[in-house]
Parts: structure tokens; C-alpha cells; sequence
């Protein structure tokens, strides 16, 4: 009798994230996996596990820190590191503040976000990194959209649109000459609903501050930010109580929440696919720049 063999959406692009993570450990010597302890980084995560399994996960994980995370993001990251039995390495944007490398930024919109670039290159050279899987996706934005899934970065960490390398037939290039390395996007045929919806098929947990819950917030340039100790509000920025739950996961001082009620997987899968707005321009007020800005930051080095 002939076999009705067909995949979902989900097993389709699951396996093309697990092929490029198998190719990255067989290719390279020293890889290493962004995390956060959000959503994206999480789904990379579980991907990784299922990849190698049973193995461990043949890579270390490593953190940007700029020091003014969300502490269940960070309670969550720790848990799940040592569930896996896997090596961190933190890179800190503090220590680099305090070697010189880098100026802390001051005033009402000071933030950590743009210092994370000087972090991190430092931190490719010091680990000697020549492959770094990121959690970015094509649907974010259009800077994004541009890039392949293995991003070539020269010795400097710069990203150039306009001279990357073809990708036919699922073949990746990956020959690199010392200094230079390649940042890797398992998740860019991904959408932000294709996140939620394999949260919910692996039963897979996340930070507390992805669902709804009551917070301290107030409104600024239409985002609604955390009364954190990293903030310096205005008279004008009032405080106030609301149900709220976080999209995307940054530092505290440019991540806004949105107003929700969604407490479970299936709230949110509903409320995500009702929206029009990609989570990184509702809530993010770092990314609310042009494409032209974004690309900029991307040569330069930034995630």
C-alpha cells in the first residue's frame, strides 16, 4: 500500500535548523551558541540538544551581559545551563566598561545595547569563536531579511550585504581564513509564530516575563517600559500598574512590554497571529531605526 508521507511546517524547518547545526559542529573547530535565555536562544537550545542527542551538545553557550537583564531571564539561564550540564561563558559589558574599551552612555535614553558589539568581538577573539549561531530570523526586519544563514564577518566582525556568499541548494560555505569568522541563523526561515508554536509541540519553558503578569511600568516614546534601578525617568514619565507581558528579551532599559492577558503557550500563539506589528518594532526602542541604520550597526559588527 503506498505511504501518505508528508511533514508539517514545523518538522520541515526543525530539520533544516538540525542540518545546519550538524554542518556548523562538522565543519568548524570552535563554535559557540548565542543565549539569552529568550525565546529565540531557547528554541536554538532545545534544536542543539535534539541534534546531538544523545550527546551533549558538542558547543559552549555564551551571554553578552550588559549587566541590566531581567532577572528571570538570567535566573532561567543559569537553571538551564546546568540542566544541560554545559559550559557558559559570560561576556560582561560591564568589564569592558571598566578596562576602557568601551564609554557607559548617560542621560534620559543612555543604554548598554550598542556597547554589547565591542563585548562580543572581544570575547570571539579571546575564545578564539569561528562560528557563532545567532536566533535571528528574516521576519524581524528588513536588515535582517538580507542576510544568509551563514553571515560572513571579516577580522574586523563587519557584515557586507553586498559581497556574501551564494547558498544553493542548501550548501554552505565555510572556509574562513584565521580571524574572520561566521555568524549562523538556524531560525531565519522561522517566524515569530513558528517559535510559539514549537514552544507549545516540545512543551518547552520559558521566563516567567513571557506571559502576563503585573508590573511597574510607565510610558515612553510609546513603549512601555520597567521602573527599573537602570532608568532614569521624568517628571513627566508617571508610574503605573498594568498587566503586561514581554515579546522579546533585552536589556530593561529599551524593552518595552505589551498590555496582554495572555498566560499560557495557546493565549499567546493567539494573540501573535492577530498582530501586524513584528515583536522587535513594538518593543525594542533600539530597533526602531531605518534599514539603512540597522545595516550600519550589522557591519560594524552588532549581533
Amino acid at each position: 500500500m503506498p505511504l501518505d508521507y508528508q511533514l508539517s511546517q514545523l518538522d520541515v524547518i526543525e530539520a533544516e535548523a538540525i542540518h545546519i547545526m550538524r554542518e556548523v559542529a562538522a565543519e568548524f573547530e570552535r563554535p559557540v551558541l548565542l543565549f539569552s535565555g529568550g525565546k529565540d536562544s531557547i528554541v536554538m537550545l532545545a534544536l542543539a540538544e535534539k541534534a546531538f542527542w544523545p550527546a551533549r551538545i558538542p558547543f559552549p553557550v555564551m551571554h553578552v551581559d550588559t549587566g541590566h537583564n531581567f532577572p528571570e531571564v538570567i535566573e532561567y539561564r543559569d537553571r538551564r545551563v546546568q540542566e544541560l550540564g554545559i559550559r557558559l561563558v559570560v561576556a560582561s559589558v560591564q568589564d569592558s566598561i571598566d578596562q576602557g574599551r568601551v564609554a557607559e552612555e548617560t542621560g534620559r535614553h543612555a543604554s548598554r545595547n550598542r556597547l554589547q558589539t565591542t563585548t562580543l568581538l572581544d570575547a570571539i577573539e579571546e575564545h578564539r569563536f569561528d562560528a557563532l549561531f545567532g536566533g535571528a530570523r528574516r521576519d524581524e526586519e528588513k536588515a535582517r531579511a538580507k542576510e544568509r544563514m551563514f553571515s560572513f564577518r571579516d577580522e574586523f566582525g563587519q557584515w557586507d550585504p553586498k559581497n556574501q556568499r551564494p547558498e544553493l541548494w542548501s550548501l554552505y560555505n565555510a572556509r574562513i581564513h584565521r580571524g574572520e569568522h561566521i555568524r549562523v541563523f538556524p531560525l531565519s526561515n522561522w517566524t515569530e509564530l513558528d517559535v510559539w508554536a514549537y514552544i507549545e509541540r516540545e512543551q518547552l519553558s520559558l521566563p516567567s516575563i513571557y506571559f502576563a503578569h503585573s508590573r511597574e511600568v510607565f510610558e515612553r516614546d510609546g513603549l512601555l517600559l520597567a521602573d527599573n534601578p537602570f532608568v532614569t525617568r521624568g517628571d513627566d514619565e508617571p508610574v503605573y500598574t498594568a498587566t503586561v507581558r514581554y515579546r522579546t528579551v533585552g536589556d530593561m532599559t529599551c524593552t518595552g512590554a505589551v498590555e496582554s492577558s495572555a498566560a499560557t503557550v495557546p493565549e499567546v500563539i493567539a494573540e501573535v497571529a492577530a498582530t501586524r506589528i513584528t515583536e522587535r518594532g513594538q518593543t525594542r526602542a533600539d530597533d526602531r531605526t531605518s534599514e539603512a541604520a540597522m545595516e550600519d550597526r550589522k557591519r560594524e559588527g552588532y549581533f
